[in-house]
């Protein structure tokens, strides 16, 4: 069995940066206009000072959404012979599975029903309503819940019970895979115990 198995990009991060990063580009427009236009005036040439800081404010925001655009498929999820991996730019992950308590599959619509969200949230989730996540139930997360959350988006969550909500592209796939490890693992495992109850029996 492979040491590793496929990465699976989280499709939420990348919901979320495909929002954002198109907003700030149009901020970095917005602030070298501004800055042109602030040149153009008598005022403006009287105060470089100002002109420069708008065209610095703007190389800083373009700087900013050529990272968001760079990082929209750096978040993902990798499932090891013993552990899953869960990474993103600021945050790495190793989850045992022997915190997995069981792993269920929905729809992120009835995890996250669009009467129970409103605003930004309802934006970034309507696309994603009808895709098929994988739940995973834990006996306890690896770090704080508080820690956890502040690195997450709020959809990894449906409530305050031990558990990741895990939304990738196939789904079906990444479910069988983290299977797979999961029941290899354990089978590697057992053998050590079963070789140690032979050795104890008398031999003929």
């Amino acid at each position: 069995m492979p040491k590793a198995g496929r990465r699976y990009p989280l499709v939420i991060y990348q919901r979320m940066m495909d929002r954002w990063w198109p907003a700030t580009l149009f901020l970095s427009l917005g602030l070298f206009s501004l800055g042109w236009g602030v040149s153009r005036w008598p005022e403006g040439q009287a105060h470089p000072l100002s002109v420069r800081a708008l065209y610095g404010l703007g190389i800083f925001a373009l700087a900013f959404t050529a990272f968001l655009f760079v990082i929209r498929k750096a978040a993902y999820v990798k499932p090891y012979k013993d552990h899953l991996r869960l990474v993103t730019p600021f945050l790495r992950l190793h989850i045992s599975y022997r915190r997995f308590r069981g792993t269920t599959t929905t729809t992120m619509q009835a995890l996250f029903p669009p009467s129970s969200i409103s605003g930004w949230r309802r934006e970034i989730i309507a696309p994603l309503a009808s895709m098929t996540a994988l739940v995973i139930h834990l006996n306890a997360y690896p770090m704080p819940p508080a820690m956890l959350r502040f690195f997450l988006s709020p959809f990894f969550f449906k409530d305050k019970t031990p558990h990741l909500v895990i939304l990738v592209e196939d789904w079906l796939r990444f479910s069988a895979e983290l299977d797979s490890m999961r029941a290899g693992g354990g089978e590697k495992k057992a053998r050590p115990a079963d070789q140690s109850i032979l050795s104890r029996l008398p031999h003929q």
